[in-house]
């Protein structure tokens, strides 16, 4: 039976950093991969590109039943760490909107990066864990390449979304395999679907994207939307479904920034013979402004169009309350929220309380990033910080 210092599961982004870390200090490390390669996640991100960090990245940016627990570990390992990392090993990066920071070439250069940061750790790929055991001094782990021990295990195995990528619940097994709390997970930054009659509203319109703010509650977005076939998606839309349960109302203002009302009151002031989805296709894409209009019984010139119908066509697109009837799922979720209860962790290093030696990092835990680069840095940190104590 093979021993090691620290045994971590799961050899994505999390798993990684923390690898690297820990051999670095000395320790004998061997990080358990089932895929037949590690940071599968990292190599798809990004369109291939890797959003590895963000530059605005603050405890604002996560969610969590219990919004303070990330605010030690982002302030240990900041992004300006990650990057600093980035540098060290000479790789082109750039931003783009909102402080999201891609690499210039291929996500694999992250990949490689992680890889020789954790230069002398044992790297276990195609392995499938068949079982966990406290044993002392620690634990035993058993795999189908045979079974190992160490004092410390780290559980890196992210969530359950992609699954086709072999994204599983297997964190959480391990979290009621010995009794520590999970908050209830649901897919996160996923797009949004509507019923058969919305749906059929919204035929024809696939493809169109325009910049729009999503707003729940308290909480507002604005980014790109996209229509699809099966209802809404764009980074706007990613962002708010974090937010959105089933029942909730969304508002969206397709023109954010424009008073359609006075624009379209200038339009019939200045140019009357004009027909109203004319002027409108001067402000959002022409498939788009047709069917608002269609919606909204008000074609036909501007001259002859009351004010109190452009006032409806105007709120239609500044104040268009929606109530999807579900997501895409974990099928198509970048994140999984919820996991294992961070109250059953420690926030500066990541042990479970109740079980010395024990650990969770990165996707397992209830702690989710936005979408732009948020829940890599999560993982750089949550992984950094528990690295440094395994």
């Amino acid at each position: 039976m093979a021993e090691f210092d620290v045994i971590i599961i799961g050899g994505g982004a999390a798993g990684l950093m923390c690898a690297g870390q820990a051999v670095q200090r000395g320790r004998r490390v061997l990080v358990i991969e089932k895929s037949d390669r590690v940071g599968e996640k990292i190599r798809i991100s990004g369109g291939g590109r890797a959003n590895f960090t963000n530059l605005y990245a603050s405890p604002a940016n996560y969610l969590s039943d219990n919004p303070r627990f990330c605010v030690s570990a982002l302030a240990r390992y900041t992004q300006h760490d990650f990057i600093a990392l980035i540098e060290k090993h000479g790789i082109a990066y750039h931003e783009r909107n909102h402080g999201q920071l891609f690499c210039d070439e291929t996500a694999q250069h992250i990949i490689d990066l992680l890889r020789r940061e954790a230069d002398g750790a044992s790297i276990q790929t195609s392995t499938n864990v068949t079982g966990i055991f406290k044993e002392e001094p620690g634990f035993r782990v058993d795999s189908d390449h045979g079974a190992f021990t160490a004092p410390n295990l780290v559980i890196a195995t992210g969530g359950p979304s992609i699954p086709k990528m072999g994204a599983s619940g297997f964190g959480y097994d391990v979290a009621r395999q010995f009794g520590l709390k999970l908050v209830p997970t649901r897919a996160g930054l996923v797009p949004l679907t509507f019923d058969p009659d919305m749906k059929s509203k919204l035929d024809g319109l696939s493809g169109v994207s325009v910049d729009a703010t999503a707003k729940l509650g308290k909480v507002s977005f604005t980014e790109a939307l996209l229509f699809t076939h099966r209802g809404l998606s764009g980074p706007v839309i990613l962002q708010i479904s974090s937010y959105w349960k089933p029942g909730d109302e969304i508002t969206l203002d397709l023109l954010p920034g424009t008073d359609v009302f006075a624009a379209l009151k200038a339009f019939k002031e200045n140019e009357p013979r004009k027909d109203v989805v004319t002027v409108l296709a001067q402000l959002l894409p022409r498939r788009l402004a047709q069917r608002l209009v269609d919606w909204c019984n008000c074609g036909g010139r501007l001259a002859e169009t009351p004010n109190k119908s452009l006032q409806v066509l105007a709120d239609q697109i500044n104040s268009w309350k929606i109530k999807p009837n579900g997501s895409e799922g974990m099928r198509t979720a970048e994140v999984t929220l919820g996991g294992v209860d961070t109250r059953e962790l420690s926030s500066k290093t990541m042990e479970a309380r109740s079980v010395p030696g024990l650990y969770f990092i990165g996707e397992a835990v209830d702690v989710t990033g936005h979408l732009g680069g948020f829940n890599f840095q999560w993982a750089w940190a949550s992984g950094f910080v528990c690295g440094q104590v395994v």
